[in-house]
């Protein structure tokens, strides 16, 4: 399955060094998972990380799970080291810490290009400062962008922000990303959940990013994973909804009429389009099982 048609409900970190997280995370029902060389790897711990999530990778048994390695930056002593390792494996993503420039984007693709095992590796962007966040249209159109991931607890922090369950400090920055994304036809996936034994707090903040627009929601835990899976999910009702719809539309259609109604509310192309969208994600789901 092409990168861009598979779902992203449920995106799950697993921190590089850790060879039992690594292993389960082969039977975690997630649709993808940044295998985190960054944050989530101790100083002293980024050497034997990065050889052994490349070992990891190289042996497989992830299935349909979409694979996307957070690297450290390139302005760090790892970043350099950390891209090498990665391209010899010919991942299907890395994942750019703090981009804040299209520049950045431009000099990995350089290094992809170059390198035979990278033909179809895409780059995918950490949305999290607040240059980053102001050129994010410009940062969507780099070589082998495939998607932004919310960076919300660094960009709060940037911010200086508050937390609130609302999150409306951070509503311009998510918007923006999204509408980048959007423009130029990228995945854009929410940010984290901190308190993950929370699960209403979760569930409130994934519908609260599933109505934006996003596409689902980075996870620190795999007790998140059901919740992000349900609620970026199509529901029965919507998916049911969808075929009505394309049905009373191709009938009205048919006797040459260009809009119909289903529920008592007007059916136009454009609803038809969302209508296979919905389907489309629903097949899609179902294909990761």
């Amino acid at each position: 399955m092409d990168l861009a048609a598979r779902p992203y409900r449920s995106v799950l970190y697993i921190p590089g060094s850790k060879e039992r997280a690594l292993e389960k995370a082969k039977s975690l029902p997630v649709d993808a998972i940044i295998f985190d060389l960054e944050d989530a790897v101790a100083v002293e711990e980024k050497p034997n990380a990065r050889t052994l999530l490349t070992r990891t990778l190289s042996e497989g048994g992830y299935g349909n799970r979409t694979q996307i390695i957070r690297l450290n930056g390139a302005d760090t002593e790892w970043g350099e080291a950390d891209l090498a390792a990665a391209m010899d494996i010919g991942p299907q993503a890395v994942l750019l810490p703090k981009v804040e420039s299209v520049g950045q984007v431009n000099r990995v693709a350089e290094k992809l290009d170059a390198h035979p095992a990278c033909a179809d590796t895409q780059i995918w962007a950490m949305m999290e400062t607040p240059r980053g966040i102001l050129h994010a249209d410009a940062i969507a159109t780099g070589p082998r962008m495939g998607g932004f991931i919310m960076g919300t607890n660094d960009l709060a922090k940037e911010l200086n922000c508050r937390f609130r369950a609302d999150r409306l400090p951070l509503q311009m920055a998510l918007q923006t990303c999204l509408m980048a994304a959007r423009s130029h036809g990228l995945i854009c996936v929410d940010g984290v959940y901190n308190a993950f034994k929370d699960e209403a707090g979760l569930r409130a903040e994934c519908e609260q990013g599933r109505d934006l627009g996003m596409d689902g929601k980075t996870l620190i835990h795999p007790a998140q994973v059901e919740i992000a899976n349900e609620v970026f999910a199509p529901s029965d009702a919507e998916i049911e909804l969808a075929r009505r719809q394309i049905a009373a539309f191709e009938e009205a259609e048919a006797k040459g009429v260009g809009v119909a109604v289903v529920d008592g509310k007007i059916v136009e192309n454009l609803h038809i389009v969302t209508a296979k969208a919905t389907l489309a994600k629903a097949d899609a789901i179902s294909s990761m099982t």
